[in-house]
């Protein structure tokens, strides 16, 4: 077996740079500045000692941002530092292949149907190789980049890679000859059978499945398509016929595959960083003309080729006005003036990077076309600013902030918004941000006309099943229980597809065991104890509520129930829902069913807080407090918010509160109702309240509740 490692991390020798551009005079510590500068994190400084020269060379241990698999090789590096220092490359230095070499390789090339696995396919056979080992020179330019040399064509392969960034795979093409027992084979990229085994050349068996893709020759399986080689087919030392793939495989199916297999390769690892294919020929004909330099009598064929697809060029507009107002002003050293960048300074700096582009003179604008092996990261007008930026150098920008006229005021809005998440802090909940785009089948749901992922293609139409996930995600995370409150969108339509939106807070909390007293045993907290939390918040808000049994439809299969309330403003409108969750939900998600949860119209709360005038502190009564208590029987439709409020709004002002201390049925009490003792509480700011100034309010509240409800008093 040959062990094969691509190296993703680039160790840079300057010696190998210096070919391509004159840096002999470059300070060491001015070229890393200036590779920082430019966006590319110099890790490590090396010396190494190579071939025995007198003087060491240095190695820079560099590594680049996601999005620039471009510059992941010495041409791209070189390009890099070319631009940065305005420095010309050697081209001659370099030169592979002239323009009618080139026009003829493409005219070869068949034309496939395109895959979404591949972006470009060609393999070729290479025969005829007489001299097996690698020559010095490349020996030597493997060693300074960190890579072992082992003295076989895999040396070549592994160059390649240094040089152009392409990781090509080598098979050993008598032996898939001789296993398919023919010289004519076909090769295609196609689905594994599902349990297929597959013997890596790492020694390793993997299980595949239909998600899996291989590289198959005659439906015998060469390798895991961009990952690995089949053990049996793989490269050896002898061998003196090669099966060359040279492909550009689609980072997201490279990706998925790896993730499938928990397992990632050096070329899988290149692959996943988006490869653009416009050198790619370029790298081939460079692979096979070092090959025949020690093999004159190479006989090299092209096997199997896909369609190459014509790149559609992409031209972006660039503003002078917008390059000032984003980058500002520069620093002049000779002059105390403020300035800008010049026009001829960034069109130099656009030729620097090798970009064409047509220059309007009267607007001060360019027309430019982005080099295909740019495309991955050039898509804007701010990323060609960012690029003149930093061949200007950031450093080199004043950093002056604009200064601030007056400082902006907070909207009701605002406010509103701050006094609401402040009442949930305060009771102990942590705020919760979470996507308003859901993946939901039901057909009700508003679904996205054109989603950007499957997971996102679904509008919220409440906040609650979102929090249930969260809560069901931080447990098998094996994280506490949170409470959690979230201010979010929702929205909803009708049949004549009309859609709103709205905002709305919705929370969660319970579920964990908690002992009231140091001597108890730890228990859940109880429907009351969850009930009473959401009236405490309300009474911090200066909001009067009642509770309802919930009537609405919406929430039906999240809440429990029979253990689900609307609540309402006292002028009736309803504002929100509150409920423990559905012990269904509960079970098929492993968590607890003491968990209640509750969902609140913003809109609503905000209005209703506009009307709330400031409050005004009065003083606390220093007189006692006087109870008296009356029960009654009652028709058992009549709840005791609504006489309640009928109390309240009937009373003296010398009646403070009134709480429900008992309920009861039973044989003595009339059918379809039920015995209720109520308590008054009275006081007084003014004195120590007696009976005889109580018993009026008392007899005409008697007498009223005897009219409205026609009760049955009780002595």
């Amino acid at each position: 077996m040959v062990k094969i490692s691509f190296i993703i991390k680039m160790y840079i020798a300057l010696d190998w740079i210096n070919e391509l551009i004159s840096i002999e005079n470059v300070k060491l510590e001015d070229l890393i500045e200036t590779l920082t500068l430019g966006g590319f994190e110099v890790e490590d400084i090396l010396t190494l000692n190579i071939s025995n020269q007198k003087q060491k060379s240095i190695i820079l241990d560099i590594s680049a941002t996601a999005n620039r698999a471009d510059s992941l090789s010495i041409k791209g590096m070189t390009k890099e530092i070319a631009a940065l220092l305005n420095k010309e490359i050697k081209f001659n230095n370099y030169k592979i292949l002239n323009n009618q070499q080139e026009d003829a390789f493409k005219k070869i090339i068949k034309l496939s149907p395109e895959s979404n696995i591949y972006s470009n396919f060609i393999s070729l056979t290479v025969e005829n190789l007489t001299t097996l080992t690698s020559p010095k020179w490349i020996k030597e330019k493997l060693v300074a980049s960190q890579i072992e040399p082992l003295d076989n064509l895999l040396d070549f392969q592994q160059y390649i890679l240094l040089e152009t960034g392409y990781p090509f795979e080598f098979y050993d093409l008598k032996k898939i000859q001789n296993l398919l027992k023919t010289d004519d084979f076909k090769l295609k990229i196609t689905p594994a059978n599902n349990n297929l085994e597959f013997i890596a050349n790492n020694n390793n068996v993997y299980k595949l499945n239909s998600q899996i893709f291989l590289l198959e020759a005659n439906n015998y399986p060469l390798s895991i398509a961009g990952i690995i080689p089949n053990e049996n087919v793989s490269y050896q030392f002898n061998s003196n016929s090669l099966l060359i793939e040279a492909a550009i495989y689609k980072s997201k199916k490279i990706r998925q595959q790896s993730r499938t297999l928990g397992l990632r390769t050096d070329r899988s690892a290149r692959y996943e960083k988006d490869i653009n294919d416009s050198d790619l020929i370029r790298s081939i004909i460079r692979l096979i003309s070092l090959l025949k330099v020690s093999n004159p009598d190479l006989i090299c064929n092209i096997h199997t080729t896909s369609k190459i697809k014509q790149t559609d060029l992409v031209h972006i507009i660039l503003k002078y006005e917008t390059i000032n107002e984003t980058l500002g002003p520069i620093i002049d050293r000779k002059n105390e003036c403020q300035t800008f960048l010049q026009p001829q300074q960034i069109s130099d700096y656009l030729n620097r990077l090798n970009f064409k582009f047509n220059f309007d003179k009267l607007n001060l604008i360019w027309d430019i076309e982005i080099p295909t092996y740019r495309m991955g990261d050039i898509e804007r007008e701010i990323d060609l600013i960012e690029e003149i930026g930093r061949l200007h150098g950031f450093n080199n920008f004043l950093t002056n902030l604009p200064s601030i006229d007056r400082i902006g005021m907070e909207d009701s809005s605002y406010q509103i918004r701050k006094k609401l998440i402040n009442c949930f802090l305060n009771e102990g909940f942590n705020e919760i941000i979470q996507y308003s785009l859901i993946n939901d089948s039901n057909e009700n749901n508003i679904k996205l006309v054109n989603p950007l992922v499957k997971d996102c293609s679904t509008l919220r139409t409440t906040l609650l099943p979102k929090l249930i996930e969260l809560i069901t995600e931080n447990i098998k995370q094996s994280n506490l229980l949170i409470n959690g409150f979230e201010f979010g969108h929702v929205f909803s339509g009708n049949i004549e597809k009309k859609y709103f939106e709205n905002e709305k807070v919705g929370g969660i909390f319970g579920g964990l065991k908690i002992k009231r007293q140091w001597d108890e045993i730890a228990k859940p907290l109880s429907w009351f104890e969850a009930k009473a939390k959401i009236e405490e918040i309300f009474q911090k808000l200066n909001i009067s509520i009642y509770w309802t049994k919930s009537l609405s439809k919406d929430y039906i299969k999240i809440l429990h129930p029979y253990r689900t309330a609307d609540i309402k403003l006292m002028n009736g409108i309803t504002v929100g829902v509150f409920g423990q969750i559905n012990p269904i939900i509960a079970r098929n998600n492993n968590i607890s069913s003491d968990l209640f949860l509750f969902e609140f119209d913003i809109d609503i709360l905000k209005e209703k807080l506009k009307e709330i005038p400031i409050s005004l502190y009065e003083q606390y009564s220093v007189y006692p407090k006087i109870t008296k208590d009356i029960s009654f029987i009652i028709n058992q439709n009549i709840t005791f918010n609504e006489i309640k409020r009928t109390l309240l709004e009937n009373g003296n002002k010398l009646l403070k509160n009134i709480e429900l201390l008992d309920q009861y049925k039973g044989k003595s009490i009339p059918e379809n109702h039920t015995s209720l003792c109520v308590q008054l509480v009275f006081q007084s700011k003014e004195k120590t309240l007696i009976n005889k100034d109580i018993e009026e309010i008392i007899k005409n509240l008697q007498s009223l509740l005897e009219k409205k409800y026609q009760i049955i008093l009780r002595i």
